[in-house]
């Protein structure tokens, strides 16, 4: 590992270079930054070694482009695509993106949004279910996002017009664009033929990859990979999470400690598993505690629920983890694959379909019993009312789009601790998991000066070193 050849005064340089380069995975000439490719570039050689030892990815590095091919042990929800506005992609948008980067890869050096617009809408008209009205101003809103999601990673470039004026007018406004072809196919490289999976899972493994990894090809060192890609995926790791075999890999100090080296991350032992602690920023896709209203509450609620926990004279009934979260996902992104208008037809013109075997991993360990701890279970009608009380002491200082919509702001701060794997929703309500109690005790103070920031956490509200802490 070339973290410990590096010289001292280098070994920062190098750190921030791992971490751009696992946060974003696509690393352009303008995404995330100007910055971020030279910094790349400078290290691709250790980069490229290292990633593939520790954790089996394969890095390509040209001019304009830096690109990780990640293995997927799990589904995650947790990043999805978001709008420049920072709202969430939904099926439209994504299908509209996909669509798009079709297009883009038989266009030539520029396009404007309209013929882009064209494009798609013809490719949409040939899945059930899905259309591009271009006189419908909410499909063109999507599409816009779509085009600016591409924008931003320097897949298209504004080079005359405003895709805004589109949105509102489309026979007014006009855009042209840019098309930075290497960027295009550097976006879309998927491990395996769509064509050939009846299944999500079918992407998931190093198998689907078929990458090629530098450390030997033993099952120890698969399991220890399996074990690094988790801490630097998953802002905690549960040790009962992991599969039996994986658990004495998370205990173990040494593969901690390359983790941690490689990407100057501190880690964060409890006896239920390790978290990498993120000061930098530099690798968190979500800060926490952080700014703006639903981090805000999202800290109020985690200190109510840990002093819920904690009181003794009323016990929590306790539940298990049944069921893993991505087990769900994988059953809705199933049920939107689209077999008869285009699965199917492009089987029928291309290689057969791989057998079933092949395609969906066995469910790992049904025939083992799986002892879990279980975790306190707070419902949902205690979640409603302590979040409706956080509004009425605090609501005044909350974004105007929550002081009217209690209901819809539980939901969001909800999911946010859950994306940060600190509670885990269930149909009887929320399951209290352990990482939850780094952020017991929590103090908040409420400026008056200024409007726009009115909650301040305390210093005993961050690690004991006094840094501040994120999910990472």
């Amino acid at each position: 590992m070339h973290g410990r050849t590096i010289d001292a005064l280098a070994l920062d340089n190098y750190q921030r270079a791992a971490r751009v380069i696992l946060a974003n995975h696509l690393v352009t000439r303008t995404y995330p930054d100007r910055i971020a490719l030279p910094l790349i570039r400078r290290w691709a050689t250790e980069l490229r070694e290292d990633l593939a030892e520790l954790f089996g990815y394969r890095l390509e590095v040209t001019e304009t482009t830096a690109r990780v091919f990640p293995i997927l042990d799990r589904l995650d929800a947790g990043r999805p695509a978001r709008t420049p506005a920072e709202r969430v992609f939904d099926r439209r948008r994504y299908a509209y993106l996909a669509l798009a980067l079709a297009a883009l890869g038989r266009a030539g050096d520029q396009i404007t949004l309209s013929e882009l617009a064209d494009q798609v809408a013809a490719y949409a008209s040939r899945v059930d279910g899905l259309e591009l009205a271009t006189d419908r101003a909410a499909d063109r809103d999507a599409f816009v996002d779509a085009a600016g999601w591409l924008t931003a990673r320097g897949a298209l470039a504004l080079a005359d017009g405003d895709a805004g004026g589109w949105a509102s007018d489309p026979d007014a406004g006009e855009a042209l664009y840019d098309i930075d072809r290497p960027v295009v196919f550097a976006l879309f490289r998927p491990p395996r033929a769509l064509q050939h999976l009846h299944s999500v899972r079918g992407l998931l493994g190093e198998e689907a990859t078929g990458t090629t990894v530098s450390a030997p090809g033993t099952a120890g060192a698969e399991i220890a990979r399996r074990v690094r890609r988790a801490l630097v995926e998953q802002p905690v790791v549960y040790a009962e999470d992991l599969a039996p075999e994986e658990r004495p890999a998370l205990a173990q100090e040494r593969l901690v400690a390359e983790v941690e080296l490689f990407t100057g991350l501190r880690a964060e032992r409890r006896a239920e598993g390790v978290a990498l602690i993120d000061t930098s920023g530099r690798l968190s896709d979500v800060r926490f505690p952080g700014t703006g209203t639903l981090a805000q509450v999202a800290l109020l609620l985690a200190g109510e629920i840990a002093d819920r926990v904690l009181d003794i004279d009323h016990p929590l009934p306790r539940r298990h983890a049944v069921a893993e979260p991505d087990a769900a996902l994988a059953d809705q992104l199933d049920e939107a694959i689209p077999e008869s208008t285009v699965f199917a037809p492009l089987a029928e013109t291309r290689a057969p379909a791989a057998p079933a075997d092949d395609l969906d991993p066995p469910d790992d360990f049904q025939g083992e019993d799986r002892p879990t701890p279980g975790y306190p279970l707070i419902e949902r009608t205690w979640l409603r009312e302590t979040v409706q009380a956080l509004a009425d002491r605090y609501g005044t200082t909350f974004a105007a789009q929550w002081q009217a919509d209690v209901g819809r702001l539980t939901t969001e701060v909800v999911a946010l601790l859950e994306r940060l794997r600190l509670v885990r929703m269930i149909e009887e309500g929320l399951l209290v998991l352990p990482a939850l109690a780094r952020y017991r005790g929590a103090v908040v103070t409420v400026r008056t000066k200024r409007a726009a920031e009115l909650f301040v956490t305390a210093a005993d509200t961050y690690g004991p070193d006094g840094t501040g802490t994120e999910g990472n």
